[in-house]
């Protein structure tokens, strides 16, 4: 092909279809409707019948035996924590390419994050790097299963044990995902997740803790569930759900100090999404792995996915990304070949999350007064790291970029949008000019 081939370059675009529903997400019926005006005409909003309906339902769903819903995926991982006793002086380890919510929440109990490098191909938290993290004050490995990739559970959970450290899975890309034939959520000590309108696995706004340990449960329940804890007050009967005689003294007070009662529109809207999940997201598999079969071979880009016969999925495939491999292409960037897919008329962008462990936040922050950065504020040792000591993090805007998150299958739309991609990579030169 001639440069002029490329659409930045003056040629025609590659993607000529319209999208149609292809990205509309989540999917609303009259049975959400229903359900949520349900809630409203009954003035149940602060209520907890459909809630503890919906958790249940959940928990039976991932296959664990407790599941406790949130106002968000922030707060869930937050009681996580707690429950999970990181605490002032502690630290925590976590992935340092990750969004914020997954592990910033260890600041406000006083606790220190010890941030890891990830693995280039999966984009989870490599668990070579995790061992040498460990000290006399880690608590907890926070273990994100990176825009659906299920993280290499085998891998980690031996190092965990080894080091009587707890193991927190954030599932907040990873709704429905199997790592090797079983649901990730179900590997760790406890998982929590948002629950957002962006996400897969999308009821509004909410989050959800799920395990298979009562006393994480209990602790979870007794951080922010006032009406749950055993205590009956003037809005609510007492609920028997926390016996654990440590924290009976303290019925009737949110431990926390939070009140994390879920508006119960959101478990209304989740107990009908719940039904039809498993089928929608096999439609997004289906549509996602359309792509990548397409583009498999294409010098310089690669799927990110996990290998057909490992008995692992994708779920719901949220925040869908692209390995690319500038040597490929003659050092073409990231960049420079996500502006010539833009303009062949798909959208992706070069990158992902920022690196957390560059932020300020974990450096100099001093969230208490207590004239000293948090991260270092209650006697931790200082695992502060900068510019340079993460590589695969640092580099995450040259060897990744976004692709199209389809939500149905339709080929003739699929293939426009994988051509795009491919045109571009294999007239890399052109750009390179």
């Amino acid at each position: 092909m001639s440069p002029s081939a490329l659409a930045l370059l003056g040629g025609n675009s590659a993607v000529t279809k319209g999208a149609g529903d292809i990205f509309d997400w989540p999917l609303i019926t009259q049975e959400d409707e229903d359900a949520v005006l349900d809630v409203l005409r009954r003035g149940a909003m602060s209520g907890n019948d459909i809630t503890k309906e919906f958790e249940l339902e959940f928990a039976q769903w991932m296959g664990r035996q407790y599941a406790l819903t949130f106002p968000n995926g922030t707060d869930a991982l937050r009681a996580a924590l707690w429950a999970c006793e990181v605490g002032a002086g502690d630290e925590i380890i976590c992935p340092s390419m990750t969004y914020w919510a997954s592990c910033t929440q260890a600041l406000t109990l006083g606790a220190a994050v010890n941030f890891a490098d990830i693995d280039p191909d999966t984009l989870c938290i490599d668990p070579a790097d995790i061992e040498r993290r460990i000290g006399p004050r880690t608590r907890a490995i926070i273990v994100v299963h990176y825009a659906g990739y299920p993280a290499p559970m085998d891998e980690i959970l031996p190092i965990a044990h080894k080091h009587g450290v707890r193991v927190i899975e954030d599932v907040s890309h990873a709704h429905g995902s199997l790592y090797k034939g079983r649901k990730v959520g179900t590997f760790g000590d406890i998982a929590g997740m948002s629950m957002m309108s962006g996400k897969s696995f999308a009821i509004g706004e909410a989050g959800m803790i799920v395990t298979g340990d009562p006393a994480l449960y209990q602790r979870c329940i007794s951080y922010g569930f006032y009406e749950r804890t055993g205590v009956a007050t003037r809005w609510a009967e007492a609920d028997s759900q926390v016996t654990m005689e440590e924290l009976k003294p303290y019925a009737g007070i949110p431990m926390g100090g939070y009140k994390y009662r879920l508006n119960q529109t959101c478990a209304a809207m989740g107990k009908v999404q719940l039904k039809y999940y498993d089928a929608r997201i096999a439609a997004i598999q289906s549509a996602l792995n359309r792509f990548w079969d397409l583009l498999e071979g294409v010098p310089g880009i690669k799927a990110h996915r996990p290998s057909k016969d490992s008995g692992s999925t994708m779920g719901g495939w949220y925040f869908p990304r692209g390995l690319y491999r500038a040597d490929e292409l003659g050092g073409l960037s990231c960049a420079r070949f996500c502006e010539a897919v833009n303009a062949e008329g798909a959208s992706t962008h070069a990158g992902s999350n920022f690196p957390l462990h560059t932020h300020p936040m974990f450096h100099t922050a001093d969230i208490f007064r207590m004239g000293k950065p948090t991260m270092v504020s209650f006697g931790q040792r200082d695992v502060r790291q900068g510019q340079g000591t993460l590589p695969v993090a640092e580099s995450i805007g040259e060897i990744t970029f976004g692709v199209p998150w389809f939500k149905h299958d339709r080929p003739a739309i699929i293939e426009e949008h994988a051509a795009a991609f491919r045109k571009v990579a294999e007239n890399a030169k052109d750009l390179m000019d």
